[in-house]
């Protein structure tokens, strides 16, 4: 776990020996259920550590103090086997937080090795974010959403939003040239009652292949209407 660790120093925090042997304990359950599974194409040990792990921790940096030093409600949509939402709550235990995806063997994994690592306050949701950020449960309730998903911004805009409170933060893990993309999103972030706030390059050194965080703060309620039916923020972006 030297690169992982490495990379938390550079990220701003410094992980104990207690979180390296979490993170060990989940790598091997991740290789060992993606033999039956297929959860993840990153299968080696390094890689994950550096492709998931610290990547998934790169996003700190652009967190507000509040977040970091808080217990803040956070949300990870489209999860998958966990990403970027365990490894932050390993790093930062002391967030509230859920994680959502729409397969139900990725929860099963995400239940399985979140009673593994011990943790409290996480919490699990199976459905699509078009219908969940109708539930008034969900709804304007996060202070911090995150998403690793394939998607264009306009696309998780409209999924992910909906899930923050007014003043809470959306951020999407990106990579590339994404200038168009930008700016094609504006539209939509006008819709949804939010501004973008900032682009943040990921620096560290073996994450430095054109990672940016695209980080969106939410100004104003989102309209009722929004999100659309389930497939509609994908087919039809605002």
């Amino acid at each position: 776990m030297e690169k992982l660790y490495l990379a938390s120093k550079y990220f701003g925090i410094t992980l104990n020996t207690s979180q390296l042997e979490q993170y060990k304990l989940y790598r091997d359950e991740l290789i060992s259920w993606n033999s039956l599974f297929n959860l993840t194409a990153i299968v080696s040990s390094e890689a994950i550590e550096l492709y998931h792990f610290a990547d998934s921790l790169s996003v700190i940096p652009a967190l507000d103090p509040a977040i970091l030093e808080g217990t803040p409600e956070v949300v990870d949509i489209g999860t998958g086997a966990g990403f970027p939402g365990i490894p932050l709550k390993i790093a930062l235990p002391n967030i509230n937080l859920t994680l959502v995806d729409s397969t139900q063997k990725k929860l099963r994994f995400v239940e399985h090795v979140s009673q593994k690592l011990g943790f409290k306050n996480v919490t699990t949701v199976a459905g699509r974010a078009e219908d969940l950020s109708h539930d008034p449960r969900y709804r304007h309730r996060y202070h911090l959403a995150l998403s690793r998903a394939v998607a264009k911004l306009p696309t998780l805009a409209e999924l992910c939003l909906p899930f923050c409170k007014v003043n809470g933060l959306f951020i999407a893990y990106k990579k590339g040239d994404i200038s168009e993309e930008v700016e094609s999103s504006r539209r939509a972030l006008n819709i949804l009652g939010a501004n973008l706030k900032d682009i943040v390059p990921v620096t560290f050194p073996e994450l430095a292949d054109s990672r940016l965080l695209v980080v969106i703060e939410k100004v104003a309620l989102t309209p009722s209407k929004y999100p659309r039916r389930p497939g509609m923020p994908l087919k039809n972006p605002l």
